[in-house]
């Protein structure tokens, strides 16, 4: 009996720290819960600043003016006298292809033609001597010395002679112009330079067989290349698209000369869009912009990848804050329009709407606002600011998540608890 008694004062022992224990914590949460949340930010005031909006884009370096060249006619390269990277001055050689069947194609169409002359020849003589023996029937016949069936007789002579001349005349017609394609073709045999420049592309060797481009695209043999003009030309995403106008200057970073920066200017936009990926997920839409460096150097080389940032717009001392400081913030509202709702009922919508937060004695006030162009760093205030302000400008953390209108803050130095910052910011 003792034993039992012993162990019943001792479960109620247990029971009874435990419940003491979980009244101590429900204590603790119901006193940390009414303790006030300050939140650690950074402020920057709001200025009046200058600010270029910009659109970068990534493509290719290439010369203005370049001639792709393929021949007209197939054969052999039996000429090939320049080389790639060599400079070539306008009508200089390029290649040669055998020519022999195309200079026997010339011969038959000389002799053609010959043959189609004096068959001429032949024709118009015969047509004159008719002619006159006609005209000599007509005047027996005024005279009364010649039948009606001598004179038709002699009239169909002449007739029957004319046709066979304007036949004649039209087979030398004929052979001309087969004697002038067999030349061209001879011609296209000879392939010269089309302007100064340099040669650089070169995809023939000497004795290699080409195919003409009369029937398919035909072999690509060189390119010839003025390489005093070049431009970048880069994809534009269709959003950015319409901000870029012609002679929009552009900074342009060419990834083999490093950090050095070519000037440039906006020469084309395109109007045909570049779809990538079409009909799935990553269906990308680009434009392709031509920009003409004003800077210039011979080391520069067709192909060469660059990054362009093209300046779009610029506004002069416009109020701005910081970028991170504009963030996005949703408001429930009661809507009495009907969208989808048969019932006739209200419907709740979210609206998100761009707001800052302004700093007053330590505590945070949320403002809408209305912003424009931005740059890196700064974004343009349209509406919202009037300029006196100190706007929360970090942590990224407390900006897009933590803050609300009226939250109680500290304010920061930026020097203070940089690497959780950055860390913040990469969330």
């Amino acid at each position: 009996m003792a034993n039992g008694k012993k162990k019943s004062k001792k479960k109620l022992f247990i029971f009874g720290g435990i419940i003491i224990l979980l009244g101590i914590v429900v204590a603790l949460v119901v006193m940390g819960s009414d303790k006030e949340v300050i939140i650690s930010v950074q402020t920057e005031d709001v200025e009046a600043r200058t600010i270029t909006q910009v659109v970068s884009a990534t493509g290719k370096i290439q010369p203005v003016e370049k001639v792709v060249l393929r021949p007209e006619i197939t054969g052999e390269i039996v000429n090939l006298p320049v080389e790639e990277g060599d400079f070539v001055n306008k009508g200089q050689l390029l290649v040669q292809i055998k020519p022999d069947i195309y200079v026997a194609q010339r011969n038959r169409a000389r002799a053609s033609l010959q043959s189609a002359e004096a068959n001429l020849d032949i024709s118009k003589a015969n047509l004159d001597k008719l002619d006159a023996e006609y005209k000599r029937v007509q005047g027996l016949f005024e005279k009364k010395l010649s039948s009606q069936a001598e004179i038709d007789a002699s009239k169909a002579g002449y007739l029957q002679s004319k046709g066979t001349y304007e036949s004649n005349l039209a087979s030398v017609l004929q052979a001309k112009e087969g004697l002038k394609e067999a030349e061209e073709q001879l011609a296209k045999t000879t392939i010269y330079a089309p302007m100064d420049g340099t040669v650089t592309e070169l995809h023939v060797e000497l004795s290699e067989r080409v195919l003409g481009s009369s029937f398919s695209q035909g072999t690509h043999m060189l390119t010839v290349s003025d390489l005093s003009q070049m431009e970048a030309i880069v994809e534009v995403d269709e959003n950015d698209i319409v901000l870029i106008s012609v002679d929009d200057i552009a900074n342009i970073e060419i990834d083999a000369f490093g950090d050095k920066i070519f000037k440039g200017q906006v020469s084309q936009i395109g109007n045909s869009a570049i779809t990538t990926g079409l009909g799935t997920q990553d269906e990308v839409v680009n434009f392709e912009v031509k920009i003409l460096l004003t800077d210039k150097d011979e080391k520069i080389r067709p192909g060469m990848s660059c990054d362009a940032d093209v300046e779009t717009e610029t506004k002069v001392d416009v109020l701005s804050v910081p970028i991170q400081s504009v963030t996005a913030r949703i408001e429930k509202k009661e809507d009495d329009e009907e969208e989808g709702n048969n019932n006739g009922g209200k419907r709740k919508r979210n609206d998100p709407k761009e707001v800052v937060f302004v700093i007053e004695d330590q505590v945070a006030k949320q403002i809408e606002v209305k912003t424009g162009i931005s740059d890196d760093t700064y974004i343009e205030i349209i509406s919202g600011l009037s300029g006196s302000e100190k706007v929360v400008s970090g942590p990224y953390r407390a900006i897009s998540k933590e803050l609300s209108d009226s939250s109680t803050v500290v304010i920061q130095d930026k020097g203070d608890d940089k690497n959780k910052n950055l860390a913040d910011n990469n969330e």
